[in-house]
């Protein structure tokens, strides 16, 4: 399968390649290719020349990240090896400081500039709680401003990132991940045992909007539909197979749902404000707060919470789930009881019918009727 959005890598490395580098600040949504895109970097410069920072999983302590981030670097510092064995850090100030000067001063091979990948580099956040570090990400983006060396950033969340760089350093560049188009998705589906091109861009198309165009969720629905019948399955079916109890995406929203409202303040009341949206969307601020009977100020509030980690939009004073099939997971599996596979099926019938386009259920149909061709349609609920 081919690698989502390879345009960008090339719009990234002509970023670094700029003079002076620029900065690119790779921002979108959960499962839209952010860490595939870095991975990709790091193989195509070389590990001797750039180091992958995987910021979530590394930020715990100044101290303890600190000397992570040194132990797996292959750079140097003043002809010294930046892994080599150092003095513990006397405070989380103090530890914060030596990372600042990895990152700033490090030189890979030949004296030739280092080049940092911060995958969820807003994560480092999580270091304003100590003792004097009230503006770690400030801090942060004003060293690599100042430095010779190269940077590439990535962040889930997109509000968040438009805000802290709104007076940013010129050398910033935000990049959105735009949702996958159609041709693309077509160029990404594995072998599916169709016999047509029409019938593979047809397939191509149906799992794009399905998907939302979102990386993650087309990978999954396509592998799901190539394995079902020898390859012969049909996307709205696997998209139900995948929903389902334990099923990959049923288990991937939650865990990006749970994982956006604890970054959160209010988290029952914006579980109920997604529950309510998940029931009926787009609604205004007054709707919004009439359902879940509280205040217009205090919902107001609420709402920009959910907005702030990018699970809601705002649309003309209306609300709405930015990811249109994490509004169906939260349908379906934000209840007392699990839901049958025959519930998910009507779910995800209901979901294929409002965004496919009128003509598709006629082509599936028509596809159908036909010996050489399968029946990508939705599926029949009794």
């Amino acid at each position: 399968m081919m690698a989502p959005h390879a345009g960008l890598e090339r719009r990234v490395l002509a970023a670094l390649d700029a003079t002076p580098p620029r900065i690119p600040v790779v921002i979108g949504g959960c499962g839209s290719g952010r860490t595939t895109l870095l991975h990709a970097l790091n193989d195509r410069m070389g590990r001797e020349q750039c180091q992958y920072v995987d910021v979530e999983r590394a930020a715990s302590t100044p101290e303890r990240f600190q000397q992570a981030l040194a132990a797996a670097s292959p750079f140097s510092i003043n002809g010294q090896s930046a892994a080599a064995p150092q003095e513990a850090a006397g405070s989380a100030r103090a530890a914060f400081d030596r990372t600042l000067g990895l990152i700033t001063r490090a030189r890979a091979r030949h004296d030739a500039p280092a080049t940092f990948l911060f995958d969820e580099a807003l994560e480092l956040r999580t270091f304003e709680s100590f003792p004097g570090l009230r503006h770690v990400l400030r801090e942060m983006l004003h060293a690599m401003a100042e430095s010779a060396n190269r940077f590439v950033l990535t962040s889930r969340y997109v509000a968040r990132a438009h805000r802290l760089l709104r007076d940013g350093h010129p050398r910033f560049e935000v990049i959105h991940l735009p949702a996958l188009g159609a041709a693309e998705v077509t160029a990404m589906l594995p072998p599916m045992g169709v016999t047509s091109a029409d019938d593979r861009d047809y397939l191509g198309r149906t799992i794009q909007v399905l998907a939302d165009g979102r990386a993650a969720y087309v990978r999954a629905i396509s592998e799901a539909t190539s394995s079902m019948s020898g390859g012969g399955g049909d996307p709205i079916s696997a998209l139900t197979a995948l929903l389902t109890g334990e099923g990959a995406l049923a288990s991937w929203c939650a865990h990006r749902y749970e994982l956006r409202l604890h970054k959160a303040r209010g988290y029952g009341a914006l579980k109920a404000i997604l529950e309510i949206l998940a029931e009926d969307e787009p609604l205004t601020l007054t709707e919004v707060a009439h359902r879940l009977h509280r205040t217009p100020g205090s919902t107001k509030d609420y709402l920009s919470w959910l907005e702030d980690v990018d699970l809601v939009v705002s649309r003309q004073k209306r609300y709405s789930f930015a990811d249109p099939l994490m509004r169906l997971w939260v349908r379906l599996h934000c209840r007392p009881v699990p839901p049958s596979v025959d519930e998910v099926a009507r779910e995800v019938q209901a979901y294929a019918v409002s965004r496919l386009p009128h003509a598709e259920p006629a082509h599936a149909m028509a596809a159908a009727g036909t010996a050489d061709r399968k029946d990508w349609g939705i599926i029949e609920i009794d």
